[in-house]
């Protein structure tokens, strides 16, 4: 018996080098579309084809990600955009952007999105108030973006290694309720006799 549950403890262990998610995901970035493919052990997915298509399955293009994994893409339409990347292995990174707000990147109102100046969204507004010129405000998107890129990627992973974590701790639960369920019973086992 206690071989068996060396055994059982064993298969469930848990194997961190060996296990990791795909790390995916979208953010508008001034009048583009920025996004970002890797794993969850902070690997990232350089030099990745990422390709662009519509909720009906049609091609609206593709970018590349560069060396830290992160891509840009520029809108045309507004309609909702899924990004799909092949890393291989049987993993596949894939991001959704909603068509509002695309719409609200290109500067057009669509459904209840409030219509905003292109190129303007991720500007801060204490930026605008200053009255900075066009390329000030590039400049600002750029570096704020550049700034916030190892933070997200931080979140990312942390937000992974959290559940990975809870995963673990209910596998422990789960343990714990079988080891009370063989010591009650053990105890009446005892306590008849038999």
């Amino acid at each position: 018996m206690i071989r068996f549950c060396v055994l059982v403890v064993a298969l469930l262990a848990p194997l961190p080098a060996l296990a990791h998610n795909v790390i995916s995901s979208v953010f508008p970035s001034g009048s583009d579309i920025e996004g970002e493919v890797g794993f969850s052990n902070g690997e990232m997915a350089p030099d990745l084809l990422i390709e662009v298509f519509d909720e009906a399955g049609g091609k609206l293009g593709d970018a590349t990600t560069d060396a830290d994994g992160f891509f840009l893409f520029t809108p045309s339409e507004p309609v909702t955009h899924i990004f799909r990347g092949d890393l291989g292995a049987g993993h596949v990174a894939e991001a959704v952007m909603d068509a509002a707000e695309v719409a609200e990147i290109l500067g057009q109102s669509l459904g209840t999105a409030p219509p905003t100046t292109a190129g303007v969204a991720a500007v801060p507004s204490a930026a605008i108030a200053a009255g900075l010129s066009d390329q000030a405000r590039t400049e600002l998107a750029a570096m704020l973006r550049t700034e916030l890129r190892p933070l997200r990627q931080e979140l990312t992973a942390f937000k992974n290694k959290s559940n990975f974590q809870s995963v673990l701790g209910g596998i422990g639960y789960i343990l714990g309720l079988f080891g009370l369920g063989f010591y009650i019973a053990a105890r009446r086992k005892i306590g008849s006799g038999t």
